[in-house]
């Protein structure tokens, strides 16, 4: 069977596991749902400050909130079905349509986000590699540590705090200036300086993970073989990191990057919230304030696939990374 067919038997094999996970997610999400006080009816109620109790009970039937728990568990079922994540009861507008406004601001956060862990990890891991044992070597691991141990929102902070504050270099919240550029380079560089702060304090939080992990991969590439061969060749040090060491170390990572995208959509829920950053993760905490559970699990229910198909990217890329790797 070519390499390519069983990519695909892989991807479809993913798409019919997924449907009974997502079923579940959505169930347990459901019922987690319904122990927490209060609902949508008692937030509107109290946003108007003259609700009385007749109107609450009219909004509680108006958005079905008067059926029993399974009866409205039901009621979903059978908006799914028909492709549809039910109608936001504070705003009026689709669920599907709030969350799609959303999801580009949130895809964008995480990727900047991934690829300056990535970035940051590859180069502290093999510094550190290269001056294993060394003063650089524990003062990366150090700073690393330092990263992976603070709180993403104090490290978005006290980003904001030096960098928008004190500099005035970057803008402390936002995706872009109002009445701003709408295309070319000058809409770029104010897109870039919006996101820089955003994307920073998400990333810095991975790049210990990354660095410890380039670390040991370059280290133990070193011991092989082929390393040794090639610089018996002649080859430079930077040639022979780059072409034989980095390259293997790229597998394990490729696989630890798709492991963490779940913990980055939650992370992004709290850095999305310091910089007021127009994503998924800002929509969340909204509803939760306004207790808009449809809007929460549809929330759940894209985070969900997002997930399942970002784990099945990094999987394909693991394989094509290293041949050996099979596409599970």
């Amino acid at each position: 069977m070519s390499r390519n067919r069983r990519i695909l038997l892989s991807l479809r094999r993913n798409l019919l596991q997924a449907i009974p996970t997502m079923f579940v997610i959505v169930t347990l999400g459901f019922f987690l749902m319904q122990l927490a006080p209060g609902d949508v009816a008692d937030y509107i109620a109290a946003e108007t400050g003259a609700a009385s109790e007749e109107g609450i009970h009219a909004l509680r039937v108006q958005f079905g909130l008067n059926l029993p728990v399974l009866e409205q568990l039901f009621v979903y079922y059978d908006n799914l079905a028909h492709f549809s994540l039910g109608i936001s009861p504070r705003y009026g507008a689709p669920v599907s349509d709030m969350i799609m406004a959303r999801v580009p601001g949130t895809l964008l956060l995480m990727g900047v986000a991934i690829a300056v862990a990535l970035l940051l990890g590859f180069a502290m891991g093999t510094t550190m590699a290269l001056l294993a044992r060394r003063l650089p070597d524990r003062l990366l691991s150090l700073l690393s540590l330092v990263f992976y141990s603070v709180p993403t929102f104090w490290i978005g902070l006290m980003l904001i705090v030096l960098f928008s504050v004190h500099l005035g270099l970057f803008p402390s919240g936002g995706a872009r200036t109002i009445g701003g550029p709408s295309e070319g380079w000058d809409w770029f560089v104010d897109r870039l300086r919006y996101i820089t702060l955003p994307a920073l304090t998400l990333g810095l939080n991975y790049v210990a993970i990354y660095a410890r992990l380039t670390r040991a991969a370059v280290i133990e590439a070193q011991r092989h073989d082929y390393v040794r061969t090639a610089i018996a060749k002649g080859l430079t040090p930077a040639r022979v990191i780059r072409r034989h060491v980095l390259r293997n170390a790229l597998t394990p990572i490729a696989a630890l990057t798709g492991a963490k995208v779940a913990g980055m959509l939650g992370g992004a829920i709290v850095v999305e919230t310091v910089f007021s950053w127009p994503g998924m993760g800002r929509l969340a905490y909204e509803a939760i304030l306004a207790r808009e559970y449809p809007v929460l699990l549809g929330i759940l229910l894209v985070s969900s696939a997002l997930v399942i198909v970002a784990n099945a990217l990094f999987d394909i890329l693991q394989s094509l990374l290293d041949p050996r790797v099979e596409v599970s």
